[in-house]
Order: structure tokens, then C-alpha cells, then sequence
């Protein structure tokens, strides 16, 4: 029955597609997504296409009602399994960080009472030593580790593949990494490396494991095509977000609108539990370190900046104050973005090609450097005294520097005294982000000391962006875009005198205009700024920073993840096609492509030659008629033909179509690729002079339904089909002379029969088909 499927399925397509015709008419040609071609190194296209040849076929007719059940409650399961580890993780990290941060800042402060230069230079040790490991990890171990990892990740999601960026190593230098290169004081963050955390655990899941490290388990290794796994990585993805910020709404709205091209109901519920267990997790753990347990972490560590004790109203007046954060926070993130793309492409151009003792070389000296700046600046900075008690009460001043809370007491002559621009550079980020946000501290910062840090903290984090570490931007956004949301906010309580200004409240809108002007994100970022202040007051400001702040960056430049993800040669399809592909055709795109195909049966040196010769990832199938026409059967991937070669069970010796009935040499999972690999190559295959001389009938293993679109269809219409269904090639045909049929609404309205069941693992389903 099923070889009678095939064979309906391949004369259909005889029937509705035209002639292919000759190389020098060129009006057929195959749309494929480039890769290589803009320099990506190894990326390559996803098959998120359900590819149904005879072995699909043939197994999803096996699977009854039961296996789809246990494949829904195995995804349910595998989402629940994403938060947990995704929570552990964070937890871990963050745990980590507070620690080695919490020893750092208490070594250094118990040295100083004696000699601030022995202080000074334990405290460059601690951070090189820490950074050091960070680099090297990295370097020696897992290279795809580097940088915050979410243009690679939005590039799976939008359907390119980056070898290496999911593999269990990846993950090991991911979280290894982020500890040393944020507990080593450089100026970046954990919050983007965990969302590429996440995206790694879901990936291992849904493969089963690791099979090169032997943690893997056969049970569990059902989702194997590339469209089951980008739904657990979006899931990962979420998690991640959720993670680091403590924001599990906001998780999934990051994932919805920042990484992922492909959305879905069941996916959405599914993204939205994972993002819930991981706030049970992270809240569990968090109560469970409130007991002392957990050493040197404390009310840092997770992300949660409470000012629900700030500004409570705000008047019209302030809205124009509030409309230059947004301006100003335009400016400085589409000015960050291209200078962190600028240097990013010297120091691969020039740099980097040096190899990996230049790498750790560079890492090495940007944290000495740090360590100079974040130590010396205070030295030179005057200290202020102490706010009256009687005037403030409930502030403690001063606070020795590395524990939680403002007025940190550094290189002061009296004990009354503190050191506004230690307060907020020999600290964590987190804690110095909590100081820059506090309310009820008026005139506890400079504006001088806000200005010096705020030219010496924006040099430090676009020069250390792009290098190899681990790397987030999302802290250091928020501090860079505090310091000049609180300056305004000084100006503002200067101005206004009689209003009841906070300049945490500033602080607060500047950080998300800084973000809003980098990275460009609206809603997500809206509802994580709102989720880690925990005061949904703000939320009309934070939308209006946001809005003018992405609008004015918008007029210089790309997004920040869109920049770096051009400069990795990750082929990303936005969301729209340009303008000038609504005056092209399909043909006028295709024209200067060479159309590469098989006959149905061809012999194997053949398919060797023209593996060889060229690198394309599908070949279209075709077949001769018997009055002589030359007609297209289908689609062979390059990969599917590799694994025919590879296992040579389907060799023939005659050169006539084979029998299509009994043949079960094949699963479907013998030709699924290893996820974030670059799987097999030609030059693996080994075949003898005689095996070359054989022949293979590649029907049985061919996409018979691959999308096709008429020659005359807009670029811009083929765009969009190409980005929203998930595709890897489209046919280009000339018209057909004849149709067989017409589908409307009603036709896809078809009740399930007691044959048919529907399921959530396969976006296609096998259904009888039916004639009328």
C-alpha cells in the first residue's frame, strides 16, 4: 500500500509539473538559502521540511495512536527536564559568580587595611587567574563558547546551522566560562551564554544525549528531525531568558520576538511551562541560600532589582527629560553597535587568524586593564561624607566594598566618609546596577563620578565584546544605560525642585533605552525591565523610552544580534523581504544558477562525480517518459545520497527502476544529520572500481512533494513562503499546462477519521487519501 502511495505520489507530480527544460534555457532553477556564499564559516541550511520519502512513510505507518501519545507526553516531558536543567544551571553559575566575587572583594578589602598596593595586586590576580581559565576553556575546548551565542542561536531557529554551537562541550565551555569571565570582573554578563545554555540542553535532550561522550539513551532519542528539535531549542531559548532575569513572561516573549522564526500554539504552551518551572527552580534555590548555605551568596547573584519603593507618580513635565533617554539611549546603542561591529571585524580579520595563544594574550591584557581602571579610578576620586541618619533614615553608611548596598567605604580618610565611584566600580555589576537604582539616595553619586564611569565603562565593554569568552550584553547595557538615565535624573531633581523626582526612577528608563537603542527589542524587553523591578507603575515610561530608543536606532543601523550575526556570515531572513523584490521574479533570481539533477536511476560513480564536483545540498530527481519527456520526480538531499553510498544495501546491478514493494532497508533516523555538526563528506565514502560501476534507484528515497512556485512569481511572495514555512529549496518551474484540482477552506476541514491520527510530533500529517 505504501509503495502504491509513492508511486501515485511521484505520477502526480509528473502530471502537475511541467518539463524541465534544457541547461542553456535556465528558466528552471532550485532556490536554495546561501551560506557559504556570504562567508559563513561552515554554516549550513536545516531541513525543517518534512522530507517524505518511503522510509518516512513507512514508519509513520507503523506508529499507532499510542507511540504519538508517549512522543506528546515525551515532549511535555522533555520541557519539564529543559527548565529544570536550565534553572540548575543558572543557579550553579550565579552561585559560582556571588562566591568567587564574594572571596575576591573580601581578600582584597581585608589587604587593604594594611597596604592597598598588595591589594591591588591580589586583586588583578584573582580576576587574571579567574579570566585565564575562562579563555582557556574556551579556546583549547569549546570554541563555539565564545561570545553570548544568541546570533547563533537565532540563526538555527531561522533555519542555519553553525557546526559546534549545541554539542555537549559547547555547553560545559559555556557555563565553565561565564563563571570566570564575569567572577574576573570583565564588563559583560551571564545572561546572554545562559540563554545559549538553555538552547544547548534542550538540543542534547532532544537528540538523546551525547553519543561522543557515551550519555546518551535510545529511548529518548525520537525527536530526530531538525523541526522537533528547533521546538525544544525554542524552549531552551525561553528558559534561558527566564533564568538569568528571573522574568518568565518575559522569557517567553524573548523567544517569540527575538530569536524565533517559526511560531505555533502548542509551542507557545509548552515555552510558557518551561519558563514557569524555571522560576520555580530559581526561587526554590534562592530560598534554600537564604539560610547561609550558599556562602558568599546573598540577595545578589539572580537578578532582581526591587525599586517598588521609588517614584510612585510622575508628571507631564517630565515626560520631555523622559523622551531624551530615549533619544540618547538611540544614539549611544546604534553607536555601540558599530563600533563593537567595527572592532569585532578588525580582531578577526587581524587578530584572531594568529591563533589561540593571541586569543588568550588579548583577554588577558583587557582584563588587566579592567582590573587597573575598576581599582585606580576610585583611588583618585575624593570621598564624600555620610548622609545625615537623622535626615535618611534606614541607610547604612558606609558599607565595606563587596558586600550588598551603597555607600562602600574605599581609600576614605574618615569612617563617616564613602566612595561614590567605588560604589559602583569595585563591585558586581549587579550590586553596582542595585546601587544605581536605589531610591531615597539623593546626591550619592557625582555627576562627575557618573560621567568618568560612564566613558570608561562603555570603552570597556565594546572593546571587550567579540573577544573569547563568554559573553553577555544585557548587564553591561543596563549599566551603561543607568549612569546616564541617572544623570539626567540628577538634572531633572535639580530642575524640578519641588517634584517628587527619583533619579533611581531615571536610572530605570535609561537602562531600557540603552537596550531598546542596541539590541532593539520592544515588547520582551518591556516585560523583563517591568519583571526584574518588580514596579509595573513604569510601565507606560518604559514603553515610551522604548519606542523612541529603537526608532532612533533604528535610523543608523541593523539590531546588535542582526550586526554580529551578519559578521558571522549567519544568512539571517528577517522578517520582511526588501523592496526591490517585489519587481523581481522567481526566474530573475534563479537565472544565474546551474540546475544540477539525477535521473531516477543512476549509476554510482555517477552520483560520485557529482558529489565531488560541486556542493549543493539537494539535487532535483528526473525521469524519462515514454514519449521521450523529461519530467521532475522529486527532491534528493546530498546528505540522504551520502547515506546511500555510505551503507551501499539499495547497489543494483540492473540500470531499470527497482520494485518499490518489501523494500525496508532503511529508517528514517539512518538519515538524520547529527545536530551542530557538519555530518558526513564525500571524501569519508570508500567504494571500489567494481561498486562504482553499480546502479541506484533514488525513488525510493526522494522528497516526491517538494515546494514548487511558477516562474513568474514575485521575489518577494517566494521570500516569504521560503521564511515562514521553514524551507531549504524551492523549485522554479515554468507554468503547467493543466490542473487537476482546486483547495479551498473547506477542503482542509476534513474530520478525522478512525485511520488518521493527527499529532503534535510531525507538522505533517499521513493521511488516506481521498478522491472526489
Amino acid at each position: 500500500m505504501l509503495s502504491n502511495h509513492l508511486q501515485n505520489g511521484i505520477e502526480t507530480a509528473r502530471l502537475v509539473w511541467s518539463r524541465l527544460p534544457s541547461s542553456e534555457d535556465g528558466a528552471t532553477a532550485e532556490i536554495e538559502l546561501p551560506s557559504q556564499s556570504r562567508g559563513g564559516a561552515g554554516a549550513e541550511s536545516l531541513d525543517y521540511e518534512v522530507i517524505e520519502n518511503y522510509a518516512y512513510r513507512e514508519e509513520q505507518a507503523q506508529r499507532g495512536k499510542l507511540w504519538v501519545s508517549y512522543c506528546v507526553v515525551l515532549k511535555w516531558l522533555f520541557s519539564l527536564l529543559i527548565g529544570i536543567g536550565t534553572g540548575l544551571a543558572a543557579v550553579f553559575i550565579n552561585l559560582a559568580v556571588e562566591n568567587f566575587s564574594g572571596w575576591k572583594y573580601a581578600a582584597t578589602f581585608s589587604i587593604i587595611q594594611h597596604s592597598y598596593f598588595v591589594g591591588f595586586l591580589v586583586y588583578i590576580l584573582f580576576n587574571l587567574g579567574l579570566v585565564f581559565t575562562s579563555v582557556y576553556i574556551v579556546t583549547k575546548f569549546a570554541p563555539a563558547a565564545a561570545g553570548s551565542g544568541i546570533p547563533e542561536i537565532k540563526g538555527y531557529l531561522n533555519g542555519v546551522d553553525t557546526p559546534g554551537i549545541l554539542l555537549f562541550r559547547t555547553l560545559i565551555g559555556k557555563i565553565f566560562g561565564s563563571i570566570g569571565s564575569v567572577g574576573g570582573g570583565l564588563a559583560l554578563g551571564k545572561e546572554g551564554p545562559l540563554v545559549h545554555t538553555g538552547a544547548c540542553i534542550a538540543s542534547l535532550l532532544a537528540q538523546g544525549g551525547s553519543k561522543r561522550y557515551h550519555l546518551s539513551s535510545k529511548w529518548v532519542r525520537v525527536f530526530e528531525s531538525d523541526r522537533d528539535r528547533r521546538d525544544l531549542v525554542t524552549c531552551g531559548c525561553a528558559a534561558g531568558v527566564a533564568a538569568a532575569f528571573r522574568a518568565p513572561v518575559g522569557g517567553v516573549l524573548f523567544a517569540l520576538e527575538e530569536v524565533t522564526s517559526w511560531w505555533r500554539s502548542q509551542l507557545m504552551w509548552r515555552v510558557f511551562f518551561t519558563s514557569a518551572v524555571v522560576a520555580v527552580v530559581v526561587r526554590s534555590a534562592m530560598n534554600w541560600c537564604k539560610s547561609g548555605k550558599c556562602g558568599h551568596f546573598g540577595s545578589g547573584g539572580f537578578i532582581i532589582w526591587d525599586i517598588s519603593g521609588g517614584q510612585e507618580d510622575y508628571s507631564f513635565q517630565e515626560l520631555l527629560p523622559m523622551a531624551i533617554i530615549g533619544v540618547i539611549g538611540g544614539l549611544l546603542g546604534a553607536l555601540f553597535n558599530q563600533l563593537t561591529l567595527f572592532i569585532t571585524s578588525w580582531r578577526r580579520k587581524y587578530l584572531h587568524k594568529k591563533g589561540n595563544r593571541i586569543k588568550i594574550l588579548e583577554v588577558c591584557i583587557i582584563s588587566l586593564v579592567t582590573s587597573v581602571i575598576s581599582f585606580g579610578l576610585p583611588l583618585l576620586r575624593r570621598c564624600s561624607a555620610c548622609p545625615d541618619s537623622e535626615m535618611s533614615p534606614g541607610i547604612e553608611c558606609p558599607r565595606p566594598p563587596g558586600t550588598d548596598g551603597n555607600f562602600v567605604n574605599f581609600y576614605c580618610a574618615k569612617d563617616r566618609e564613602y566612595n561614590d565611584l567605588a560604589t559602583i566600580f569595585f563591585n558586581t555589576q549587579d550590586d553596582a546596577i542595585r546601587n544605581l537604582f536605589s531610591a531615597k539616595t539623593f546626591h550619592e553619586y557625582s555627576a562627575q563620578s557618573l560621567v568618568i564611569f560612564l566613558v570608561m565603562f562603555y570603552s570597556l565593554a565594546v572593546v571587550t565584546f567579540g573577544t573569547a569568552v563568554p559573553a553577555g550584553q544585557f548587564v553591561p547595557g543596563i549599566m551603561i544605560g543607568s549612569t546616564y538615565g541617572r544623570l539626567v535624573g540628577m538634572l531633572v531633581v535639580k530642575f524640578y525642585r519641588k517634584l517628587n523626582v527619583e533619579e533611581g526612577t531615571y536610572a530605570l528608563l535609561g537602562a531600557a533605552s540603552f537596550l531598546g537603542g542596541s539590541m532593539r527589542m520592544t515588547v520582551s524587553l518591556c516585560v523583563i525591565m517591568v519583571e526584574i523591578t518588580n514596579n509595573l507603575k513604569l510601565l507606560p515610561l518604559i514603553m515610551l523610552v522604548l519606542l523612541i530608543s529603537k526608532a532612533v536606532g533604528d535610523f543608523f543601523n541593523k539590531g546588535l544580534y542582526e550586526e554580529q550575526a551578519q559578521l558571522r556570515g549567519i544568512p539571517l531572513l528577517e522578517s520582511r523581504p526588501k523592496l526591490y523584490m517585489r519587481n523581481m521574479t522567481a526566474k530573475e533570481a534563479s537565472k544565474n544558477q546551474k540546475v544540477v539533477s539525477f535521473p531516477r536511476v543512476v549509476k554510482v560513480g555517477n552520483i560520485v562525480s557529482v558529489l565531488r564536483s560541486n556542493k549543493h545540498n539537494g539535487y532535483p530527481v528526473v525521469d524519462q517518459r515514454q514519449n521521450g519527456e523529461t519530467l521532475v520526480i522529486g527532491l534528493i538531499l546530498r546528505s540522504h545520497l551520502l547515506v546511500l553510498l555510505q551503507s551501499k544495501m539499495d547497489f543494483q546491478n540492473s540500470p531499470f527502476p527497482c520494485d518499490m514493494r518489501g523494500i525496508n532497508r532503511h529508517n528514517f533516523s539512518d538519515f538524520v544529520k547529527p545536530v551542530s555538526s557538519k555530518g558526513m563528506s564525500i571524501e569519508e565514502i570508500h567504494l571500489t572500481g567494481d561498486e562504482l560501476e553499480l546502479y541506484l534507484d533514488l525513488a525510493p528515497f526522494l522528497n516526491p512533494s517538494p515546494y514548487i512556485v511558477p516562474e513568474d512569481m514575485s521575489l518577494a511572495k517566494v521570500y516569504n513562503l521560503f521564511r515562514q514555512l521553514g524551507l531549504r529549496h524551492i523549485f522554479v518551474v515554468p507554468r503547467p499546462s493543466r490542473i487537476i484540482g482546486l483547495i479551498t477552506r473547506k477542503d482542509l476541514l476534513i474530520e478525522e477519521s478512525d485511520h488518521s491520527a493527527t499529532s503534535e510530533l510531525q507538522s505533517t500529517s499521513i493521511s488516506a487519501s481521498s478522491s472526489r
